[in-house]
């Protein structure tokens, strides 16, 4: 299957919002509570999309689509954990980054992770991030074939106030991820 990547615009926002809880609720059943999962809204998560999509500020999102549409994205900027703006050569953080099951192991999570690098780097950035939740062992796997390093699991709240455990993976030149 041939895919293809491109800057997503506020026009994506209700393929985004589909594949965003679709992706959810393939990964994350057992992990999160079905009632969550379930309870999860398109319309409310077009609205999301929408909004970030107009104005995105220094934030970057890419859109992976087949012949059929959209199978996947990427959302990146500055790291949450504060500090130094990514035009100073910051951390960046690759904040979600979702793929349909059936675009899954074709090198397209690979390919997104490596242009969402590519234009987090073009603003300056140095180091990259994601966090992923702890007991996501095929995301995990994921980013260590990367070369991501991690870091020891933290505790974070997660939906409906629930503490999850998440688990950062740290790329400490993000150049690295580019070639």
């Amino acid at each position: 299957m041939s895919f293809v990547v491109f800057p997503a615009g506020p026009s994506d926002a209700e393929e985004l919002a589909r594949v965003h809880v679709a992706s959810w609720r393939e990964t994350y059943r057992g992990l999160l509570a079905d009632a969550f999962l379930a309870r999860m809204s398109e319309p409310g998560f077009t609205r999301r999309f929408r909004r970030a999509l107009t104005e995105p500020g220094d934030s970057v999102t890419l859109a992976a689509a087949d012949r059929y549409g959209l199978v996947g994205y990427a959302q990146g900027g500055a790291s949450r954990r504060g500090g130094v703006s990514l035009k100073s050569g910051g951390e960046a953080e690759i904040a979600t980054l979702y793929l349909l099951r059936q675009a899954q192991g074709q090198g397209l999570g690979a390919k997104l992770m490596a242009q969402t690098a590519r234009a987090l780097a073009a603003q300056g950035a140095t180091s990259l991030m994601v966090s992923v939740l702890r007991d996501n062992l095929r995301a995990r796997g994921f980013y260590e074939h990367l070369g991501g390093e991690p870091e020891a699991a933290r505790q974070e709240p997660g939906p409906g106030g629930r503490l999850l455990y998440e688990v950062a993976y740290r790329w400490r030149d993000i150049r690295s991820l580019i070639s």
